[in-house]
């Protein structure tokens, strides 16, 4: 495989009310994404990122999570 080129190798089957459904529908076609399962895997992502979770590809060095984001401190030299 090319470079860039992504793998999904499992497969995950979600059950969702009516509602939960729209709701991603309305948030999907605000944000103009091709499919309910990039919206899903956006949403998943935003919502990890949300609670604190970096995925293995944005891996972040301790000195990152200060209370001071790194741009700030390196404003501050």
């Amino acid at each position: 495989m090319g470079k860039g080129t992504l793998t999904r190798a499992t497969r995950l089957q979600i059950m969702l009310t009516d509602d939960e459904l729209t709701a991603v529908d309305t948030w999907r076609f605000g944000e103009r994404m091709p499919s309910r399962a990039s919206a899903v895997r956006e949403l998943l992502k935003r919502g990890l990122a949300a609670e604190g979770v970096v995925l293995k590809a944005g891996r972040r060095k301790s000195e990152e999570f200060g209370v001071l984001g790194k741009q700030a401190k390196e404003a501050a030299k």
